[in-house]
């Protein structure tokens, strides 16, 4: 899977009472409000809005993509009153990736594109790099691999002629996706492992763990399933130490998936059960209703239809919950089906 990056340094310790800010009034980011302040407000202002950026990126992490579009709007209404256009760019790095988490891919390109603008004209190369990155990877989700391809081979340029090692660890991890999406399976595998390189110059926890879940997608397509548990439980070790939720739960999927085409069906129970709990250790009930339907699919797979049933009824509740309409009608379609057996 891709991987979304916020610029270094972005990130702050967790607290609760952090994740419900102010909710901004505007719906769409070409609808904010620039009012001018005195510059007796223009500090006071400045703290509010480096304050609502760190929790957006707080709230971006923990799986709370809507939250984080209300804090970065909010910020960066505030960043446009004051002029500080480099404070906007690292907003706009949000408001992208929540966006296209939240499947509004439009909004998303919208905002990584003006990132990438501002970072151009202020000679911001390490914003270039993973601003081209972040659009790749949207290109990539829109089915235009060869677009994003040549997106990140230019990310990949910069990189190397400013010499930015974490620059260069992303954009190989990024060009790892599109080989597997060409089927370059045995190609993937190589630029994941030279990305390893990089990634671990750097020490970033977070980006190894990324990039250790791309290469276990990466030997689970060649079917190479013994390299695909490895892979995908070096990564979740490392996530867990980092307590790096979304690499964990990207792991576990993982791990759920391998054991199970491997016939270990109690190990990948154990795993359903650890990514339950920290589904509702953070409130998150989309998480909440992956772990239903991962239940789900291994029950029907065993032939338990009556608990494959509950699950995709509990499933059903949750996206109605949350007004997933698309998946409530998948999961629909697919009770409906495994009760026609």
């Amino acid at each position: 899977m891709k991987q979304w990056h916020l610029l270094p340094g972005c990130y702050v310790l967790v607290f609760i009472s952090l994740l419900s800010p102010t909710v901004a009034s505007a719906a769409d980011i070409t609808q904010q409000l620039h009012r001018p302040l005195s510059s007796s407000s223009w500090q006071q202002s400045r703290e509010k809005a480096d304050t609502l950026l760190r929790i957006g990126e707080q709230q971006y992490a923990l799986g709370f993509a809507d939250k984080a579009v209300k804090s970065g709007l909010e910020a960066l209404e505030i960043y446009h009153s004051i002029g500080d256009l480099r404070a906007q760019g690292m907003t706009y790095d949000l408001l992208g990736m929540s966006y296209i988490q939240l499947n509004r891919l439009k909004e998303g390109e919208d905002a990584l594109r003006r990132r990438l603008v501002i970072a151009r004209d202020t000679k911001d190369f390490q914003g270039q790099i993973f601003g081209l990155n972040n659009i790749g990877t949207l290109l990539l989700q829109k089915g235009e691999t060869i677009a994003a391809g040549k997106t990140l081979e230019d990310a990949l340029t910069i990189a190397r002629h400013v010499k930015n090692i974490e620059g260069e660890g992303l954009s190989l991890s990024n060009l790892g996706l599109v080989a597997i999406r060409l089927g370059e399976y045995n190609k993937a595998i190589k630029l994941y492992e030279t990305a390893l390189i990089f990634r671990r110059q750097t020490r970033d926890p977070i980006g190894e763990a990324n990039t250790l879940n791309n290469l276990g997608d990466a030997y689970l397509e060649a079917r190479n399933y013994q390299d695909t548990i490895g892979t995908y439980g070096a990564a979740l070790r490392i996530a867990q130490t980092s307590r790096d939720r979304p690499n964990q739960l990207r792991a576990i999927d993982g791990l759920v998936f391998a054991h199970s085409v491997v016939g270990r069906y109690q190990r990948a129970f154990d795993l359903l059960a650890q990514r339950l709990t920290i589904a509702q250790e953070l409130q998150n009930l989309r998480e909440e209703l992956k772990s239903f339907e991962s239940y789900a699919h291994l029950y029907e797979k065993l032939g338990n239809y009556p608990t494959a049933r509950n699950f995709y009824e509990r499933a059903i509740v949750l996206a109605r919950t949350i007004e997933d309409n698309k998946t409530e009608v998948q999961l629909i379609d697919r009770l409906t089906q495994m009760l026609k057996r």
